[in-house]
């Protein structure tokens, strides 16, 4: 098990295995080192990570540090804004369940950030307390959500825009007794995304929608809502999705461009804590 204050244990980093999860997305790395990866490396995990859209690692052993050095490899991090980081690495939001909470974090398919004006590209989780059984996370394939819609559908989407919507996470503190909230100030928290997206390093489209989707551009919620609530339906169809299951010292990461998640909520009375870094995108959905 992960510790705060762990020293790392080297292993070889160049013999690893990569394994597919499921026929969509979504695939395991054994027999690698987080801890300090080449360039040659970390470009083959890169790949990786583009071709499956999620990667999960086992038996990691980082500190905070480690943990932060690595997410940089991907890009800058981003503070969550709702809710406080740890005091000593603000970077890293810890995200606890304990027995007595009512409220589960991501309880809900979704796409991290995508009330942001740029949303982030990729979102990091490491394990660190499990319940005995439960606390999966789903990720669903938005490239498959798109490419098997009708051609009529994706034709009416293909230049539509769908206005996401934040601001509700304020909440939060009165429901998760362990984490504290924090006010996101001006930030910006109600933008207009297109719903085909494209990706910026593939070129593919894929679908863009999730909880936070209220509505399509000059179009009323109420007018909206058939449409939105069939994609949402469609996109977390059981053959677009994989399924993480959780052992303490896994780090997964997933790409948000691409992916919706959903943090299943099936463990009532254990605890939970897990750690996770944000790491921003390059430009706003195109």
């Amino acid at each position: 098990m992960p510790s705060d204050n762990m020293e790392p244990t080297l292993r070889g980093k160049t013999s690893y295995k990569i394994r597919a999860i499921s026929g969509s997305l979504g695939a395991e790395i054994s027999g690698i080192d987080l801890c300090g990866i080449d360039n040659h490396i970390f470009a083959e995990l890169h790949d990786a990570f583009i071709a499956h859209q999620v990667l999960i690692f086992r038996d990691q052993n980082l500190t905070n540090d480690q943990y932060i050095e690595f997410a940089r490899r991907w890009g800058n991090i981003r503070q969550y804004p709702y809710m406080k980081g740890l005091e000593s690495h603000p970077e890293i939001l810890e995200i606890i369940k304990d027995p007595s909470d009512t409220y589960a974090f991501g309880n809900v398919w979704h796409t991290d950030g995508s009330n942001y004006a740029v949303p982030p590209k990729a979102t990091i989780l490491y394990a660190f307390e499990l319940p005995p059984a439960g606390g999966d996370t789903l990720m669903a394939d938005m490239y498959s959500a798109l490419d098997t819609l009708s051609p009529g559908m994706q034709s009416i989407i293909a230049d539509m825009k769908g206005l996401n919507v934040g601001g509700k996470q304020l909440t939060f503190s009165s429901k998760v007794s362990s984490m504290q909230s924090r006010d996101p100030g001006t930030e910006q928290m109600t933008t207009l995304h297109p719903l085909a997206r494209t990706h910026p390093v593939t070129g593919k489209k894929s679908l863009y929608i999730g909880h936070r989707t209220e509505c399509f551009e000059n179009m009323t919620p109420e007018e909206s809502a058939p449409l939105i609530n069939y994609l949402r339906t469609h996109a977390v169809r059981p053959e677009f999705t994989c399924r993480l299951t959780w052992e303490p010292g896994s780090i997964a990461i997933w790409d948000n461009r691409c992916t919706q998640h959903y943090a299943v909520d099936d463990y009532t009375g254990h605890r939970r804590r897990m750690r996770r870094i944000t790491v921003e995108a390059e430009e706003a959905p195109f």
